[in-house]
Parts: C-alpha cells; sequence; structure tokens
C-alpha cells in the first residue's frame, strides 16, 4: 500500500501513479491493467481505482475493451 496525501483526492494520486508507471515502461505498451489488482495492491475502493482509470482513459493513455480489460496504448508505449 501506498501512503496517500490527505490534501488530494485519492483517485487522483492513483492516476498520477499509473501515469508514472506508464511513463517510466513499467507498463508497457499494451500492458493489461488489473483493477481488481490495483485495488488490493493499494488498499482502496474499485470506484476509486475506476476513477483514476476513467481520467488514463479520458487523456488517451489507456483503452478499455469491454470482457477484455484495460491496455495502456499512450505514451511511454
Amino acid at each position: 500500500m501506498i501512503e496517500f496525501d490527505p490534501t488530494q483526492p485519492k483517485w487522483q494520486q492513483i492516476a498520477d501513479l499509473l501515469r508514472a508507471r506508464i511513463a517510466s515502461g513499467e507498463y508497457p505498451h499494451q500492458h493489461l491493467i488489473s483493477e481488481v489488482q490495483l485495488e488490493r495492491e493499494l488498499g482502496v475502493n474499485r470506484k476509486t481505482v475506476r476513477k483514476a482509470m476513467d481520467a488514463l482513459r479520458s487523456e488517451g493513455l489507456i483503452t478499455t475493451t469491454p470482457g477484455m480489460g484495460s491496455f495502456v496504448t499512450g505514451p511511454g508505449s
């Protein structure tokens, strides 16, 4: 689990973390990002993870295919 800054929304901090992982190559192009795994890793509610994923999707960093999952598509790939 990470230590969250109480002055910022958790979803925003998670989105920042995921952006950094994509930019560093830790999550390369076509990497599957698991909401369930993030929920467990970060100790947050699934809705919080989904809000962060929505932000990345709107930025074009990930794409989500129903029944398949969310994959890295943007910068860093």
